[in-house]
């Protein structure tokens, strides 16, 4: 064979892996609304970049007739590639090939991205589309789940991982994504699932659709598995290249900052009239975070499951941080089990990846009721108590209203080792509201009290001297757990400040193997 013929066949070859399960399936693909594996990918790297590996891996089973049927590749694509000029390893998964199911060869490629990935400190982008394991290849489809579970474990904590659903993702397959730090559904082609509709009604008789079962919109309102909901592929594609903007390669670099032309000192005179006079009447707690943050660009983390409670991320001076902020539009901003778990995990993904923290705290408590109890609330809100505790990032904390209770504790308080710890004049930090204080301090005395217009006005004297005397921030301010209290509409400098006095700090946790935290 010539030369010439050599270099011909290779380019035959590529050709032929590029079409995957061929022409006919890349038609389906489409007619869907879905694209191809590597439509995806063309979207998603800066042109030009992507350098693909294992192009020509096929599978090695030789039952079910498999033997007389390869597709080179396997199903899945590889390689590395650069998002505004930074390297990022990927695989995405070829739904034209076997419906992307995973079988050994296929679960290898994969594991090569995680490894090299973490060789090198880069983020790893997995794109699923895949009917799950390769029946066929029996156990050792199984063994290659586990081998890229293994990975993404291991990974955790080292290089940010992102799990884009833009299709199918089924039984052992779903626990991937789960394990990556953030996970993007598309509204229409996108499920996740560990058990499907016929087998779950096989077993409990519930009769419920791929989309009810394990749709966009149940997993991204109901479980919080899903971080983003995307309308299309499209837009998925375009948040994943935007939250990487905020990430850092890996753990141990600082995130990029970006030139920023907002001015710091810019003050916005709304935020002094932001909290309304009457403790009990909501605002929201969007308004003051797009108000002071650059450019009021805001991107928002799961923003449709746990409302009460509002994460994400943003940037002052062009340096990229964390928000965590109550939300008293929802549920008066009150603490639960599922607002608990969010910002934990949140918390625990900057702290991690060493994006500072900036918490905007008005809390009333955590939220009452058996429901709550049964459901572990205690150990729930543990957790945020825990990762907020554990941070050893920069942590600011501005108490806007209400901060009662052991949620003022949790929300990164000074005593979790916050660093500056700033209130507006309209924060109120105490055991508890005046109401139920005065029902607590004046138990007896109200007993005694049989005229109900006597007993009302005795009640309001009380709660006014509370209010005197707790309802304030100076109380804090006194005891150095305030370090200032500062004009509402001068919050955007002081959070700059202390972000850039911040810059080069150290904190350490005792050495240990890892630590326990309650789950």
């Amino acid at each position: 064979m010539e030369e010439n013929d050599k270099i011909k066949e290779l380019m035959d070859k590529r050709s032929q892996a590029k079409l995957g399960g061929g022409q006919k399936r890349i038609d389906s693909q489409h007619k869907k609304g879905k694209l191809t594996a590597r439509e995806r990918i063309d979207m998603l790297v800066d042109e030009g970049s992507f350098e693909e590996f294992d192009m020509f891996v096929t599978h090695t089973c030789t039952d079910f007739g498999l033997e007389k049927e390869h597709y080179m590749g396997d199903g899945v694509v590889t390689g590395y590639g650069t998002i505004d000029g930074r390297l990022v390893y990927i695989f995405s998964q070829d739904f034209t090939v076997f419906g992307g199911s995973l079988s050994e060869a296929y679960a290898m490629k994969i594991c090569k991205v995680l490894d090299k990935a973490m060789k090198v400190g880069a983020p790893v982008i997995g794109i699923n589309d895949s009917g799950g394991a390769r029946i066929q290849e029996g156990v050792k489809s199984l063994g290659g789940y586990a081998e890229i579970f293994q990975r993404n474990i291991l990974a955790s904590g080292l290089v940010p991982q992102i799990s884009a659903i833009f299709g199918p993702c089924a039984g052992g397959a779903v626990y991937s994504p789960a394990l990556t730090d953030f996970t993007i559904m598309t509204r229409k082609n996108s499920y996740m699932f560990v058990t499907g509709p016929k087998v779950v009604k096989t077993v409990t008789g519930e009769i419920v659709t791929e989309d009810e079962l394990g749709g966009a919109t149940v997993h991204g309102t109901k479980s919080g598995v899903t971080h983003f909901i995307a309308e299309d592929e499209e837009e998925g594609i375009m948040l994943i290249r935007k939250l990487l903007s905020y990430l850092p390669q890996n753990n141990l670099e600082d995130p990029p900052i970006q030139p920023c032309t907002d001015p710091i000192d810019r003050l916005d005179d709304e935020l002094n009239k932001m909290v309304p006079e009457n403790p009990n009447k909501p605002y929201d707690v969007k308004d003051i975070i797009l108000s002071v943050v650059d450019y009021s660009e805001f991107m928002e983390v799961q923003r449709h499951y746990a409302p009460n409670i509002v994460t994400g991320f943003a940037r002052f001076n062009g340096i990229s941080v964390g928000i965590v902020a109550n939300q008293p539009n929802y549920l008066a901003g009150v603490l639960d089990i599922n607002a608990s778990r969010k910002a934990a995990r949140f918390v625990r993904f900057c702290d991690a990846f060493n994006i500072p923290l900036v918490t905007f705290v008005d809390v009333p408590g955590f939220l009452p009721g058996t429901a709550q109890e049964y459901g572990g609330i205690i150990l729930h809100g543990a957790k945020l108590l825990f990762a907020y505790g554990e941070a050893t990032v920069p942590k600011v904390t501005i108490v806007l209203r209400k901060a009662y209770g052991g949620a003022y504790d949790v929300m990164s308080s000074k005593h979790l080792r916050g660093d500056i710890n700033y209130a507006w004049p309209t924060a109120e930090i105490a055991v508890m509201g005046p109401k139920g204080a005065i029902e607590v301090l004046y138990q007896k005395k109200l007993a005694e009290i049989e005229d109900p217009a006597e007993k009302e006005a005795f009640i309001r004297k009380q709660e006014d001297d509370y209010k005197v005397k707790f309802a304030n921030p100076y109380n804090a301010a006194r005891y150095g757990y305030i370090d200032d209290i500062i004009e509402p509409r001068n919050t955007r400098f002081r959070v700059i400040r202390a972000l850039q006095s911040l810059s080069t700090k150290k904190d350490l946790n005792p050495p240990k193997k890892h630590c326990n935290i309650p789950l």
